[in-house]
């Protein structure tokens, strides 16, 4: 039987998901707001086949087939017969809550209802849902194609039918998983990689040490493949302060408050890899 995936958000994690699933052999619905938006996602889920084709990694027949199997469209009532919905939006609560509102009344009561959220509790987002037993954490990692994690994180009401379904779809598309029991905010990578980043931060913000000592000393001292901060540089200086402050808003725990630095960094507009200067010029 084909198992129906509906992705919503076509960014660079929605389109990640959209792509790996597509090529594990799941009809995916890949759905965004604009036209804009599905054009740039399915570009670049395009361009990323072609990509692993010209390298020997993917047969191009295979590549086809699996583009064949994506619908993009921006209407989100196509996404009702999704065995999995997948959420991968802006990290803003109140932008989830309206998704999952939407997508409560329009999936079936068996559909499995998941965020690719790295840092808001799930039991937050499933409140404003009839079925909190039937949503679940499934957090992927960017590049999704490359990127083996996936962290699979239980809300207060998470089943373990639930748990057990999004565990089957991310280990069908070649993901390992590790499961979070409590979902506190950042569960456990963001949590990890946030306290890393600000210490990191601090440490450079105070003129401890440059950038490029305080990453080579976790790539040496560590065995990391990536410093902090080309990591801050890499993910988006934005996206993690907003992670971190989100942790810090949650838990009170002062090692999640980002320095002053962060802030201005992202005021000014040098956010990383994507702006072209961060904590590095790029």
């Amino acid at each position: 039987m084909t198992r129906k995936l509906a992705v919503i958000g076509a960014g660079l994690m929605g389109s990640g998901i959209a792509q790996v699933s597509a090529q594990a052999g799941w009809d995916v619905v890949l759905r965004d707001v604009t036209d804009e938006a599905l054009t740039r996602g399915t570009d670049g889920i395009k361009a990323s086949y072609d990509k692993f084709v010209s390298k020997g990694k993917l047969d191009a027949a295979d590549a086809e087939a699996a583009l064949g199997r994506i619908t993009a469209t921006t209407d989100l009532d196509a996404v009702g017969d999704a065995d999995v919905v997948v959420e991968a939006v802006f990290e803003k609560l109140e932008v989830k809550h309206e998704i999952f509102r939407a997508l409560d009344k329009l999936v079936g009561d068996g559909a499995v209802l998941a965020s690719n959220t790295s840092a808001i509790p799930i039991t937050k987002i499933a409140a404003v849902t009839e079925r909190p037993e039937r949503v679940v954490g499934t957090h992927f990692f960017s590049p999704v194609p490359m990127m083996r994690l996936c962290e699979l994180v239980r809300g207060y009401k998470t089943s373990d039918e639930t748990l057990a379904t999004a565990r089957e779809f991310a280990e069908s598309v070649g993901k390992t998983c590790i499961v979070v029991n409590r979902d506190v905010a950042g569960f456990v990578t963001t949590r990890l990689i946030s306290a890393l980043v600000v210490e990191a931060a601090k440490l450079y913000e105070s003129g401890v040490a440059t950038a490029e000592d305080i990453d080579l000393a976790c790539k040496l001292g560590f065995g990391h493949a990536m410093g902090p901060l080309a990591t801050a540089d890499l993910t988006g200086v934005d996206i993690l302060l907003h992670a971190t402050s989100n942790i810090y808003t949650e838990s009170q725990d002062e090692k999640f408050a980002p320095p002053e630095l962060m802030r201005r960094m992202v005021d000014a507009g040098d956010i990383g890899r994507k702006s072209g200067q961060g904590f590095y010029t790029h």
